[in-house]
């Protein structure tokens, strides 16, 4: 049973709202001077408090209380009322942190949709804590490589900030986790993380989805911008979303507010939008299924994933600490772990990251706790076609062996992936024509 602390110098007043809550199912505590509502703040629980600006203390009113409750615990929302105050009081309150002002004489269902609508607020700034919690204990960008060092560098710098960042990389490189952890390091980190998924966006009620609506008795269902307010927004997969969705949420970024469904009201929104994408954005633009405009108001700033295929240096690291987070999750012991790490750094990894850290969750399951099981599993499981044993790379043999032997085979799979084409092999990995034919011929690599 939810809380509620009424503050109030009028004791009519404070039987009229406890009554109406308590018919509500709400429990409510009340007080009528100042010094009995620090003594409650100070000692007792509660969920929601309401108000009223105007008390008899001269020196302090219900700002000074308002002010004290954040200090205290600045997720409790708080709602204000007054039947002197003027507007700019009441936006003052707001700006303090109150949810809501309501002026006196006040409509019943009025109140009671500020209360609901407080309340979910406060559940799911609750729900997303506990949430972003978790994550944030399980997971961590892990790498030492050059491409992880460089954007934990940029994470660093940029979180801080207001600036509206797109992530992009291949699925499964890790493109939420380096979102969220640009909120939690953001000074919006107590404040709500919501993601959107742009694919799954649909057409025909996305303005319900994203601003949310007023229902015919007066009741509010937020949306996406709503939800996030004072937080972060995450629009994942923003290539998916059609061009008319595009330019209406470019509209809330420029003007900073936006209309729910059948309400007349603008609501302002504070919110940062971070997004990510797998697909190349100037590529869509070029091909007209993404606005350049609102690309420009999205990618301000930019982060780029490598695929784990080009870090490969990271894989001994992400093997072992998915190994330890796993194994404690399960409940099982650490595993030592005896893999092939050669084999590892071969396989193409197309899931990414991901497909890592499933193959360690599959292994650990299967093993049933059995390390030479764990490691069997794992060196099982990685299958590489293109590359039988005896093309492994040998590490004894001589320097210029070696870099012959593995330009040889890496040729030769960027040969196969690009359809034998010489131009399009010779622009993927960054050489002239002319000399990639040279380094094919020298190599013995045919290519026709």
């Amino acid at each position: 049973m939810k809380k509620i602390l009424i503050i109030d110098d009028e004791k009519n007043i404070r039987f009229l709202i406890s009554s109406i809550l308590q018919d509500e199912g709400y429990s409510t505590i009340e007080a009528s001077s100042v010094p009995e509502s620090e003594l409650i703040i100070e000692n007792k629980k509660f969920d929601l408090a309401i108000i009223d600006i105007s008390l008899k203390d001269k020196k302090k009113d219900g700002i000074y209380l308002l002010k004290k409750i954040k200090k205290l615990n600045s997720t409790i929302p708080i709602i204000m009322i007054s039947g002197h105050a003027t507007i700019q009081i009441a936006v003052d309150s707001m700006k303090l942190g109150a949810y809501e002002f309501l002026e006196k004489p006040f409509n019943k269902d009025r109140l009671l949709n500020f209360v609901k609508r407080a309340l979910e607020t406060l559940e799911l700034k609750i729900e997303n804590k506990n949430l972003n919690q978790l994550f944030y204990d399980t997971y961590e960008i892990i790498g030492k490589s050059p491409e992880i060092l460089a954007i934990k560098e940029t994470i660093q710098k940029i979180s801080p900030t207001d600036t509206r960042i797109l992530v992009t990389g291949p699925s499964g490189s890790g493109k939420e986790l380096v979102a969220r952890t640009i909120h939690k390091n953001s000074n919006r980190s107590e404040e709500p993380f919501i993601v959107c998924n742009g694919a799954l966006l649909n057409p025909d009620t996305f303005d319900f989805e994203l601003f949310g609506s007023k229902k015919s008795d007066g009741s509010i269902i937020k949306g996406f911008f709503e939800k996030a307010d004072k937080g972060t927004l995450l629009i994942d997969n923003v290539s998916d979303i059609s061009l008319e969705t595009q330019a209406k949420i470019l509209r809330v970024l420029t003007e900073q507010k936006f209309r729910r469904v059948n309400d007349d009201k603008e609501v302002s929104t504070n919110v940062r939008v971070l997004t990510t994408s797998s697909k190349n954005l100037r590529e869509e633009i070029n091909n007209g299924n993404f606005r350049e405009d609102f690309f420009q108001r999205i990618a301000i700033a930019r982060i780029d994933l490598p695929s784990l295929k080009s870090r490969y240096t990271d894989i001994p690291l992400l093997l072992e600490y998915f190994t330890k987070k796993i194994s404690k999750s399960l409940g099982k012991k650490e595993i030592s772990l005896r893999s092939n790490y050669t084999k590892l750094y071969k396989h193409d990894w197309l899931g990414n990251v991901r497909e890592l850290r499933n193959l360690v969750e599959r292994s650990l399951i299967l093993c049933d706790g059995n390390e030479k099981s764990f490691n069997k599993i794992i060196n099982d499981s990685i299958k590489n076609e293109e590359l039988s044993t005896s093309n492994i790379l040998n590490l004894d043999s001589p320097l210029k062996s070696a870099r012959e032997q593995f330009e040889r085979e890496y040729l030769s799979h960027q040969l196969k992936k690009n359809g034998s084409n010489i131009s399009k092999t010779a622009e993927s990995i960054g050489m002239e024509r002319s000399a990639l034919h040279r380094k094919l011929t020298s190599l013995g690599i045919v290519y026709k």
